[in-house]
């Protein structure tokens, strides 16, 4: 609609004007790190805006599902909870980066002065932070999968709730292998000496698998048994070519 492409034109002008603006701080005499601040301010500002403006209805909507979304377990979850929560586990990096920009401004005393060599140890926000980013990267599927045992004990149906919670859990695993090699790297001279590093490679297959399948059979309802002379697909496709459907499942 016309005032979602007006909303998103006037945030893609002022990000664009925070990118010029760091790009040319040593000119502007502004210092460079003000700016992604400023940025992420303005974006906080409007979304908690307590006014009845800038599409108040939209703002509070997504707060009151994000806040049901947090309490998953405790609150019933409807078709908008279960939704928002899985655009959420494709916005891992997104919510990586924001942690990323917290911890950026908390560490660095100096990030106010203008010259950019002295944020030389840019990974110490990566690199020595080995619990908390595991933990914001894992949160996505956590709130899924808290979903999803909440929708078993609303509805008592074991398929495909606790399979589906099942496949979110595959991730906790990729997370925390993933974290056990990265923190005993140094005692290995090598990966292949580290058995964690096999542990992870194995639960991302697991994970990798579990959600491919989940995608292709019940997500899309692909593979169904009834597809007739669509092979593979299913008794009732949308796109006029079934390409369209092959080509997705390799895709994905």
């Amino acid at each position: 609609e016309q005032h979602i492409m007006e909303l998103a034109a006037i945030f893609g002008v002022v990000w664009t004007l925070s990118v010029l603006s760091f790009l040319y701080s040593a000119s502007l005499s502004i210092p460079p790190y003000v700016n992604p601040l400023a940025l992420i301010t303005i974006m906080v500002l409007f979304l908690f805006n307590p006014t009845k403006t800038f599409r108040h209805e939209a703002r509070y909507w997504v707060l009151r599902v994000l806040m049901r979304i947090v309490a998953s377990p405790f609150f019933y979850v409807g078709f908008a909870d279960f939704w928002l929560a899985d655009q959420l586990t494709s916005l891992v990096p997104v919510l990586l980066d924001f942690h990323y920009f917290i911890c950026f401004y908390i560490t660095n005393d100096s990030w106010m002065k203008a010259d950019r060599s002295v944020f030389a140890d840019a990974t110490k926000c990566v690199d020595r932070v080995t619990t908390l980013r595991p933990v914001v990267a894992c949160l996505p599927c956590w709130f899924r999968f808290a979903q999803c045992l909440r929708r078993y004990r609303d509805t008592k149906e074991a398929f495909p709730h606790l399979a589906n919670a099942a496949k979110y859990s595959t991730t906790f695993f990729v997370l925390i292998f993933s974290s056990l090699h990265f923190t005993y790297k140094s005692d290995y001279k090598n990966s292949s000496e580290n058995p964690f590093f096999y542990l992870w490679i194995l639960a991302s297959i697991v994970s990798s698998v579990y959600s491919y399948t989940w995608d292709i059979k019940m997500d899309w309802g692909l593979f169904d048994q009834k597809a007739g002379d669509n092979k593979f697909l299913r008794e009732e496709i949308v796109y006029p070519s079934v390409g369209y459907y092959y080509t997705a499942i390799i895709e994905d």
